[in-house]
């Protein structure tokens, strides 16, 4: 409950940005790293919605070549190496096996021409080489269904933890003197002379604040948001599709598989995690409160049929399920989202020069170029400043700053970064 006559005024800031996913972790980043001062606003804790509920992977989206989307993908890539480079605890290679059978969508010529793709637009470095597994070597793929195979693929990607990666990038930005209020939830912006009247409540108190730009990063929760802002600004429509994963307690493999559903022909992933298996994921369409989503019957039983497929003698059970949800353009009620474009889209006001953006989309892999295009559009605004870092070459790591930054904030028991 909010408490009566409890507002309080606080410090202004040139950048708030509402969120504490992935894509509000690296916009505070990047605006820190630019010269400005920042506050981060999220309602319950860092990566608590889409951003803690991936697939864990950073990887450029092989996918993607089929619908021609190679400049994400490229992107992607880029982005993959850099935080091979600059987060070497965080990020980790490993192996990616795709089984090719008689019955595949796709004939081996196919997946070798788009390996071929993902190879170059990753800058054909050696280490991106992929290679055909010999098939006197397929036994030794940890029980992978062989009737009826024909070819094995392997090539490279990285793998992460989502959650412990948005922490790092969070304490990066409070290192170069950013704020982060967590738990804290916006409950009003008024456009205001040269940026935004800032109303949040943070431990039952009433916050008032100043920015300069505003900027929307709440994901699934990006038009909820919107309609907290006065004037009303420029919104897209959007489907929230779903994406499901099961944990299962056995481990299949210290590698990992890119498997074909056998019923859509959809790509799933099997990977290891936490000493057991990470399997998903899903596309389907969410409808009402992203609060409210949840892996359904239909999900978990199209996943256990791909891993039951590929891996029949595995004897592994659920021990846990997730469900996030992706942000993409609205599909006027096509079921076919694979063909839905996953570039993000960054939306401003009309003044000129704007004073709030929104982050539609984004992927986990690209969430520093994101930032990146999201700081160019705020010096458009605001004006360069001198420099404190920059992005493509800081270091992150673990550590304890951003508990000491919720602590500076006397967060009440309870609220913790897990």
């Amino acid at each position: 409950m909010i408490m009566k006559n409890s507002k309080k005024t606080e410090s202004n800031y040139d950048v708030i940005i509402v969120g504490g996913g992935i894509q509000g972790a690296g916009v505070a980043q990047a605006v820190q790293a630019a010269g400005y001062n920042s506050l981060v606003l999220e309602k319950s804790h860092l990566a608590a919605g889409t951003s803690s509920k991936s697939s864990k992977l950073i990887h450029g989206g092989l996918r993607y070549i089929k619908s021609g989307d190679f400049s994400l993908v490229k992107e992607s890539l880029q982005e993959r190496r850099l935080l091979l480079k600059n987060a070497p605890d965080l990020i980790y290679s490993n192996r990616f096996y795709i089984p090719i059978y008689k019955h595949s969508c796709y004939r081996p010529w196919q997946i070798r021409l788009a390996l071929i793709a993902y190879w170059m637009l990753s800058g054909c470095f050696p280490d991106g080489k992929f290679k055909t597994v010999a098939k006197h070597h397929w036994s030794e793929l940890k029980g992978l269904n062989t009737n009826n195979l024909v070819k094995v693929f392997c090539y490279s990607d990285a793998q992460t933890d989502d959650v412990k990666l948005t922490e790092a990038v969070i304490k990066s930005a409070v290192s170069l003197g950013g704020k982060i209020s967590c738990p804290a939830k916006l409950v009003s912006a008024q456009q205001s002379n040269g940026g935004y009247d800032i109303d949040y409540e943070e431990s039952g108190t009433i916050k008032s604040t100043f920015c300069r730009f505003l900027v929307n990063a709440g994901g699934p929760w990006v038009n909820q948001i919107a309609n907290c802002i006065s004037p009303i600004p420029n919104t897209l429509p959007i489907s929230m599709v779903q994406g499901a994963h099961l944990m299962l307690d056995t481990k299949i493999s210290d590698e990992c598989f890119y498997l074909e559903s056998p019923t859509d022909g959809r790509a799933v992933f099997v990977l290891p995690w936490k000493g057991g298996t990470l399997l998903g994921t899903t596309e389907t369409l969410h409808e009402g409160d992203p609060e409210d989503s949840a892996i359904t019957k239909q999900e978990r039983e199209y996943l256990l049929d791909i891993l039951n497929t590929h891996f029949p003698d595995y004897k592994g059970k659920i021990c846990g399920e997730m469900a996030g949800l992706r942000v993409l353009p609205k599909n006027n009620g096509k079921q076919n989202y694979q063909s839905l474009s996953r570039e993000v889209q960054l939306i401003t006001d009309n003044n000129k020069p704007s004073h709030y953006l929104a982050i539609y989309g984004g992927k986990l892999t690209g969430y520093r170029a994101t930032a990146s295009k999201v700081v160019q559009i705020i010096e458009s605004t605001l004006y360069r400043r001198a420099p404190r870092g920059n992005t493509k070459t800081l270091l992150l790591t673990e550590g304890t700053l951003i508990e000491e930054a919720l602590a500076e904030n006397a967060q009440p028991e309870g609220t913790k970064i897990s």
